[in-house]
């Protein structure tokens, strides 16, 4: 896949890909172009109005060594868990899931109006925490603080922006995540904190940055020193997610859903969930059989 440079930033176009049991997906992070962007792990966009694209959803699957952050736009995604969560994500809500020594859950889309958008994105987990209890929170679309100035809005996902606080915060990556909405021909200025890996991927309208064109499905990418965000949206606006994490710098070894830093880790992630010990609750498991 081709990749393009915004001076000290790549532009990396989505790709369209099948997971679960037949879902299309649009994949920046995690797919052939950024295999990983330390913390985060993959950045995955579901967007479509047709149901052949989803229906199927995500039925059972085990995660182990990672956080999945689920964020819905329009529609519904409906959580079940071997923890014994379950509930239905709505439009705006959000769901922090710390998969860590391991979970099995289920993710089921539905659309709602016609429509279904939302994102899922994994952030890597220190060797040291790979192996903690898994831990799940949800949380409504008025759980996030909006912050509004004249040149765009913007809804504070996980950490804080200015002085407004998201409810989840991440003390391990250091995570900050926004939806920002860009006014037409406004500007969204940003300075990510110094030594980041920040992104952002613009999932509704046009926009530039300098003299390229940022078009839909984009991500872009900043690995660099000079870690500024300076778009300014096209004639209709724009819409975009944006994210900065503090990386981990260590060994990353993955399998599907196992995220590991050795081969030998991976290797017991495949026994344990073979051999049924992969979960340490399993008050789904039980209330299934």
């Amino acid at each position: 896949m081709d990749t393009a440079f915004i001076n000290t930033a790549r532009l990396i176009p989505a790709e369209a890909v099948r997971e679960g049991a037949g879902v299309t997906v649009h994949r920046t992070i995690g797919g052939p172009a950024l295999r990983n962007f330390d913390p985060f792990l993959l950045l995955d966009h579901i967007s479509s109005d047709n149901p052949n694209d989803y229906i199927a959803g995500f039925p059972s699957h085990p995660h182990r060594g990672f956080s999945t952050f689920t964020y819905m736009i329009d529609g519904l995604m409906k959580h079940q868990d071997s923890m014994g969560n379950s509930g239905v994500l709505g439009p705006g809500s959000a769901q922090w899931m710390k998969a860590a020594s391991g979970i099995i859950h289920s993710e089921m889309p539905e659309q709602q109006n016609g429509l279904l958008r939302g994102f899922q994105l994994w952030i890597n987990l220190p060797s040291m925490s790979k192996m903690d209890q898994p831990e799940y929170q949800e949380f409504p679309e008025d759980a996030f603080p909006i912050v509004e100035t004249p040149n765009y809005r913007l809804k504070v996902l996980i950490g804080h922006y200015a002085r407004a606080q998201s409810p989840i915060e991440d003390s391990l990556t250091e995570v900050v995540h926004f939806d920002v909405q860009v006014n037409p021909g406004k500007q969204f200025h940003h300075v990510f904190s110094a030594d980041n890996n920040s992104f952002a991927y613009v999932f509704e309208g046009t926009g530039h940055i300098d003299t390229q064109h940022i078009s839909t499905h984009s991500l872009i990418v900043f690995d660099s020193e000079e870690n500024i965000l300076d778009f300014v949206a096209g004639s209709e606006g724009a819409r975009m997610i944006v994210a900065s994490g503090k990386p981990i710098e260590e060994p990353i070894m993955r399998h599907g859903p196992f995220v590991m830093n050795t081969r030998e880790q991976i290797d017991r992630a495949m026994r344990d969930f073979q051999t049924n010990d992969f979960v340490r609750n399993r008050a789904w498991i039980n209330r299934k059989s």
